[in-house]
């Protein structure tokens, strides 16, 4: 019974996972390099994909032109827009954090402030701020897991049908019972956490999009800075929503007062609902429909584990570990 359990798909499935676990633990120093790779692959070969349905060219001269355009854009983006943006961001955390140390005259927004820190949102903005800061001055190593991470990405697209005919031959190694239980998980987490990771960040982008329009009508200032938080913010599911909603209260009442409170509360529920009922069933799958009190579990404790990650990459990983499991979401009604 005992070799019938050890011999088994299921165990053999479970203690592969154990390991992989194990190494991705072991090499948590380059966890960021093997997150934006993964990512940069990812979106690029999907992409890549979209542009030769539609254009019927070389598939390695569309990978050339289409990190050329990519790079380009973000280099120019780089050198125009990176110290307005810091500068941007500097005076908006100056003016969060004026308003917030000083006493208002208004009793009803003493006493969400006050509760706003017993629930402690005001450490996850220190945080995330803080994450900002550090970055922007660690510019140099951010740039060269960058660099890193869009040349692995590079090389594993030109060669990519090199590369699986190259990895397939394992299939009939000596560890061929390994290879076949890493490419179940392998192709497991493309089509869960690669999809649920792309239709964050569309979801983020419209987010950030509409919001942004909605403040630039209400004459907002550091508008540059608001749409990078509003975005990077956006990538959180369901939290990122009430997070980003604290620091717009905020700034909306010391440049117009209760009503631009109002309009920005109404225009943020007006953009979530676009976000809930338009964009969410469009994008996301069915497995992905969460409850919120898993969201918020699953965030708490991805957050505690991976820090800032672990609030963007929660959600995908633990809907590919119910996609693993067969977790399905579907109910009788």
């Amino acid at each position: 019974m005992i070799n019938k359990i050890l011999q088994s798909t299921g165990f053999k499935r479970i203690l592969i996972f154990v390991l992989v676990g194990i190494v991705l633990y072991l090499m948590r120093d380059m966890i960021n390099l093997i997150l934006l790779t993964f990512i940069f692959t990812f979106l690029m070969d999907r992409l890549v994909q979209f542009i030769e349905r539609k254009i019927p060219l070389n598939r390695k001269l569309i990978v050339v032109v289409s990190y050329a355009c990519i790079v380009g854009l973000l280099s120019y983006a780089l050198v125009m827009y990176l110290p307005i943006i810091v500068s941007e961001i500097t005076a908006l955390i100056k003016q969060l954090t004026a308003f917030y140390t000083a006493k208002q005259d208004n009793v009803m927004l003493n006493y969400v402030v006050e509760k706003i820190e017993k629930i402690q949102i005001s450490n996850y903005l220190e945080q995330g701020f803080t994450f900002l800061l550090k970055y922007f001055k660690d510019i140099s190593n951010v740039s060269l897991q960058l660099l890193l991470a869009i040349l692995l990405s590079l090389f594993f697209l030109l060669e990519k049908p090199r590369l699986i005919d190259f990895t397939r031959k394992f299939r009939t190694s000596k560890i061929s019972s390994i290879y076949v239980e890493i490419e179940f998980f392998a192709r497991k987490f493309a089509d869960t956490f690669g999809k649920v990771i792309e239709a964050q960040l569309i979801i983020a982008l419209v987010n950030c999009i509409l919001t942004t329009i909605s403040l630039w009508i209400l004459h907002f200032p550091q508008l540059g800075g608001l749409s990078i938080m509003i975005f990077l913010l956006g990538l959180i599911p369901v939290a990122g929503v009430i997070i980003s909603l604290v620091p717009l209260v905020v700034i909306g009442y010391s440049i117009g007062g209760i009503m631009t409170v109002i309009y920005v509360v109404i225009a943020i529920v007006i953009v979530h609902g676009i976000e809930t009922y338009i964009l969410n069933p469009n994008l996301m799958s069915s497995k992905t429909n969460l409850p919120v009190f898993y969201t918020f579990i699953v965030l708490i404790f991805s957050e505690h584990f991976f820090g800032i990650w672990g609030l963007i990459v929660g959600i995908p990983v633990f809907v590919f570990i119910l996609d693993v499991l067969e977790v399905t979401n579907s109910r009788a009604d």
